[in-house]
């Protein structure tokens, strides 16, 4: 009975452990995301003709970006290339092994909810030492001796009595001292009553922190995409300006020609036969040098999916590409659709919960341990019901005396979530400023094209005239060149306002999220399970013996058409590139 009353008060303690666990509190501040007024309406976000400015404004919202945002170029090379991004690209690998790593602990912090159970058997060999073991028993034998001696006529039967009592004593030290077994099969539990909120807040922080990481997965994820449809497109562009000076070398030769014809009759200087070969040298040299440009991109193109520079090709492609609409909306939604700003939102709420955990610590914990098993010195007899044994009980600790070790870490924690709040605001403020600058950008080169192609096209009536000039021996050669010059720097200019105008589209949908949303948190946690080292095993390109640059096709080149009338009326093909 009184075994089944103990029993009975150690389940009402239980209970009332329970009881006071579910009701414990948390010391985690309410947690709301950083206030900051990013304004209404983007400042660049001007009404007027969005179609020559590359963007348009997101009204309905069904206009907004999807998830493939690189389909709206409508190139299927760079479609191809950008799916194999998130299958093989090493960076987006390692970010979705964060990830996997930090909802690792999540679940690691979870299991803190439970008790911890544990099997311990254990096999034990000893032997007491006789001088510890007679400590006690000795000591009592000789007081009683003592006294036995000192009565008067009872000496010899305390004689008796006390060589009986050392006889004993000896043998049962003789009998303690000797080698033992002991068996022991324990099972031992241990539960922490979480009275405070400190492990539900850890739990908390490490969730927080664990879509913190699913949010910079999806950010790198948007970086590397827009990386490589910048390095495509710079690869495009310099193939577009391959062909520029190719053509270039055309117009050039045929130049050379006619000085030549000039020169053996008499009618021109061997300064501007020398003039000629010259500027068509250099402006071979310059189409030779744009070869490391595009095997630069090339090589970083390959990088960013995964495979050697070696195994990878692109061959040229005719440059075509028109300028893009990019849906636009109010900034409001930048908090909505930019990766990086979750992130460092998800930031500020893991270093609230972690307040919570500092404030935890200033309180006792309550943890309740027990054990049962079976234990006996006989293997055989081990599992018998009279070996059993157990025990049960909570255990109360509190520190006394830190040294202000709890309280400077409560400043710690306070001070972490203040930065990283700041943290949230500045990539806010600069996720508006990005936006405002590509928008600008857009806007004032949709301009500047216009101007640079019109600049093109009067260098192109300047050349034609200082040819005609020159055959008929009223100018120079040297105003041919320089009117060559300048036509050459005016398409390449216009070529070049062409990547600017590309590489700031790209930069807009990165700075708008590039269709990512925080409502697809579970499929960026997805994306993370599936995507491994073993199964990221992108297919290799073929791509030995390709020469870099890859030839272009000749009707790709196409001179001027003034100029090829004049190697008619000159007479004969124009010699052949030194």
């Amino acid at each position: 009975m009184m075994r089944s009353r103990t029993v009975s008060t150690s389940a009402g303690v239980i209970a009332a452990i329970g009881m006071l666990a579910a009701s414990g509190c948390n010391f985690a501040p309410h947690y709301e995301r950083p206030k900051l007024d990013g304004g209404d309406k983007f400042k660049e976000a001007v009404h007027g003709d969005a179609g020559t400015e590359g963007w348009q404004l997101a009204d309905p919202r069904d206009a907004a970006l999807r998830g493939n945002w690189w389909e709206l170029y409508g190139d299927p090379t760079l479609n191809e290339l950008e799916e194999r991004v998130a299958k093989s690209n090493q960076t987006v690998l390692a970010a979705a092994a964060n990830y996997r790593a930090a909802r690792a602990m999540v679940q690691q912090a979870e299991a803190s909810f439970f008790p911890t159970v544990s099997l311990d058997p254990s096999v034990t060999r000893s032997r007491s030492s006789a001088s510890v073991e007679t400590l006690g028993g000795a000591s009592v034998a000789g007081g009683a001796t003592g006294g036995a001696i000192g009565t008067g006529g009872a000496t010899g039967t305390a004689g008796g009595a006390t060589g009986t009592t050392t006889s004993t004593t000896a043998a049962s030290v003789s009998g303690s001292v000797k080698p033992h077994t002991i068996y022991s099969l324990p099972v031992e539990a241990s539960y922490q009553i979480d009275l405070w909120g400190s492990i539900r807040n850890t739990v908390a922080q490490d969730r927080f922190s664990a879509q913190a990481s699913a949010a910079t997965l999806a950010n790198t994820l948007l970086s590397t995409q827009t990386t490589l449809a910048q390095d495509y497109f710079q690869l495009r562009i310099a193939d577009e300006e391959r062909r520029v000076l190719d053509s270039t070398l055309e117009d050039y030769q045929v130049n050379l020609h006619l000085v030549q014809t000039l020169y053996k009759n008499g009618v021109d200087s061997d300064e501007d036969l020398a003039q000629a070969q010259t500027q068509l040298q250099s402006a071979m040299a310059q189409a030779t040098d744009l070869g490391v440009t595009r095997a630069t991109f090339e090589h970083a193109i390959a990088v960013l999916i995964g495979v050697p520079p070696s195994s990878f090709s692109l061959p040229y492609a005719h440059f075509n590409q028109t300028l893009p609409l990019v849906p636009v909306s109010v900034p409001a939604d930048l908090i909505e659709r930019r990766p990086d700003i979750a992130a460092a939102e998800r930031q500020v709420a893991a270093s609230n919960a972690a307040i919570g955990i500092a404030r935890a610590a200033f309180f006792p914990t309550l943890s309740l341990t027990g054990s049962a098993g079976y234990e006996s010195t006989a293997l055989s007899q081990l599992l018998k019901w009279p070996n059993r044994f157990w025990s049960v009980g909570p255990d109360l600790a509190q520190t006394l005396f830190d040294g202000g070790a709890h309280r400077a870490a409560l400043a710690q924690a306070r001070a972490t979530n203040d930065a990283d709040a700041a943290n949230y605001r500045q990539t806010v403020l600069s996720a508006l400023q990005g936006v405002e600058d590509n928008l600008a950008s857009l806007r004032i080169l949709s301009q500047e094209l216009v101007q640079e192609h019109d600049a093109a096209v009067s260098a192109q009536r300047a050349v034609e005239l200082s040819v005609v000039r020159y055959r008929n021996g009223v100018d120079s050669y040297v105003n041919v060149i320089t009117a060559q010059n300048a036509f050459l720097s005016a398409r390449e200019a216009e070529v070049q306002v062409q990547l600017r105008q590309l590489t700031a589209s790209v930069n807009l949908i990165n700075n708008l999220g590039g269709g990512w949303s925080t409502y697809q948190w579970q499929k960026t946690e997805k994306l993370a399970q599936q995507t491994s080292p073993e199964s990221a095993k992108p297919p290799q390109s073929t791509a030995t013996g390709v020469p870099n640059p890859p030839p272009m096709p000749a009707n790709e080149i196409k001179p001027d058409d003034l100029l090829k009338q004049n190697q008619e009326v000159m007479g004969g093909p124009a010699p052949a590139s030194p």
